[in-house]
């Protein structure tokens, strides 16, 4: 095996890249730009052609590229050990599956579905809660083990469907050296004679993840903690091959905040996106879900919290993730978020906030004016979609007032703005600034004898729509005398 390391992100194109998925392939990711030389792959297991989604692989890519990783070998990178989706791999893994027969490792079962479904449905009855294909179970079952040999051969002659099984042993231990888990062990009394080639002649996902580990030089398996049971089959499949195994290393679950693993129905209850496009459709800063994934699991030894793509890739190591589940965090998620989209220049917003203005049907902004914008917004928003919603006032006036904010418009507010209106109605447009308003607030609440915020929750329902948002007075400076003066009187007559 090559002493560079070599590892792989492999997934199934059966639906859109999961937020776990995302995760491992970070982890696939760090590690490999950790060693020098190392080689970050992307291999498309699409083995299971009944379930695949069409755009799912490229959705794939387009996760992964929306990251900032950067894929050595892949279906759309060149690369030596091509071709890298396994639907293109087909003739390989039926001369492997060839091979484990005639070493007596595996063997042809023709067994239809109906004596299947009998065989465990009469092994529940006797009492048994997990049935399966085993050591035990298939003797009594229509495979090359059981069938005289003239028979087997006849009926591949005659194109008699059939799969091959894996020949499990009946009482060995397989021990696994886990870099994340340590010593690990199975007993193969509890495995079932795994299926390795099916019936259309398509690997199932053990047999392709074995021989494609192997030809492609991988040094490294890391993946999720789901596919530890599956281990001792693929150390079987090594062994009777006569490879070396890949170091492994499987990666603690995603849980979610209410307890368990975070499936897509929990995910869907904790209002926790689950797909990476969500994050990509949603706005969110690929910074931010790099550096708040990179923490779901692993921590750097120290109390730092803010790492780059680049710096994560410095400071990543195997030897720091942990062995039990990490809790999703998503107020942790929207910290990064507030971080990393307040770093970026005000420019670099203002390009993508007139995009998503423009999508909810706002048009016509100057940009000069949107420049002005961005500052004042940017402490009070999590998401850079939200300078459009949230902000949505400084591009046209309120239509309505959500019930929540109605709440807060009293029965003495319409006197009171009127009584604001009348303090700022005469004065010239170079007089309509910040420091001025707030000053008038204070002489109006203080001849009217109320408290600030009796004035100022109306005059910001009034002027935003809202009863949150930005520092009002310079956003009053920045809208103007003309459309404040307006607001102000649609809020009175409307409320």
């Amino acid at each position: 095996m090559t002493s560079t390391v070599r590892v792989r992100f492999a997934p199934s194109p059966t639906g859109f890249l999961h937020i776990g998925g995302l995760r491992t392939a970070l982890y696939n990711y760090l590690f490999a730009r950790s060693h020098k030389d190392g080689k970050f792959i992307l291999r498309i297991e699409d083995t299971d052609l009944k379930r695949t989604v069409e755009g799912a692989d490229q959705d794939i890519l387009d996760s992964l590229t929306w990251c900032g990783f950067k894929i050595d070998e892949s279906p759309y990178h060149s690369g030596e050990y091509g071709p890298y989706r396994q639907s293109e791999r087909k003739d390989l893994y039926k001369k492997y599956a060839d091979q484990l027969i005639e070493s007596g490792h595996a063997y042809y079962a023709f067994d239809t579905e109906e004596e299947l479904t009998e065989m465990r449905e009469r092994l529940e009855k006797s009492g048994n809660p997990s049935p399966k294909y085993d050591s035990i179970t298939r003797q009594s079952m229509k495979n090359s083990l059981t069938l005289p040999k003239d028979e087997v051969e006849k009926k591949l002659s005659e194109g008699t469907p059939y799969v091959v099984r894996l020949k499990v042993p009946r009482r060995e231990t397989v021990r696994i050296e886990d870099k994340i888990r340590g010593i690990v062990s199975f007993e193969t009394k509890g495995l079932d004679d795994q299926v390795l080639l099916k019936s259309d002649g398509m690997p199932t996902y053990h047999l392709a993840n074995v021989v494609d580990d192997h030809l492609m030089e991988i040094s490294h398996v890391i993946r999720g903690e789901e596919w530890l049971s599956s281990t001792p089959k693929h150390i079987l499949l090594y062994q009777y091959f006569g490879w070396e195994p890949p170091i492994m290393a499987h990666l603690p679950l995603i849980m979610s905040p209410s307890g368990g693993k975070l499936s897509k129905r929990k995910a869907e209850e904790e209002g926790i996106p689950i797909n990476t496009k969500e994050y990509i459709k949603q706005h969110y800063e690929p910074e931010a879900l790099v550096n708040f994934l990179a923490y779901l699991g692993w921590s750097p030894g120290d109390d730092s919290e803010i790492h780059s793509l680049d710096e994560l890739c410095r400071i990543f190591s195997l030897d720091r993730v942990s062995k039990g589940g990490a809790v999703f965090n998503h107020k942790k998620l929207m910290w990064y978020n507030e971080h990393y989209m307040r770093e970026k220049p005000d420019r670099e917003l203002a390009e993508r906030v007139k995009e998503i203005a423009f999508s909810n049907g706002v048009s016509g902004i100057d940009d000069d004016y949107l420049q002005q914008v961005i500052p004042l917004m940017k402490e009070r928003v999590s998401k850079v979609d939200e300078f459009a919603t949230l902000g949505r006032f400084f591009f046209e006036d309120p239509q309505e007032y959500d019930e929540k904010t109605l709440k807060k418009w009293k029965d003495d507010s319409p006197e009171l703005v009127k009584a604001y209106r009348e303090k700022i109605e005469d004065w010239d447009e170079e007089d309509f600034k910040a420091d001025k308003l707030k000053a008038a607030l204070q002489e109006v609440i203080d001849e009217k004898g109320v408290g600030f915020g009796k004035l100022m929750m109306p005059l910001r329902i009034a002027t935003t729509g809202l009863s949150f948002g930005p520092d009002l007075f310079p956003a009053m400076e920045l809208l103007g005398k003309e459309t404040v003066l307006r607001r102000l009187d649609r809020a009175v007559e409307k409320l």
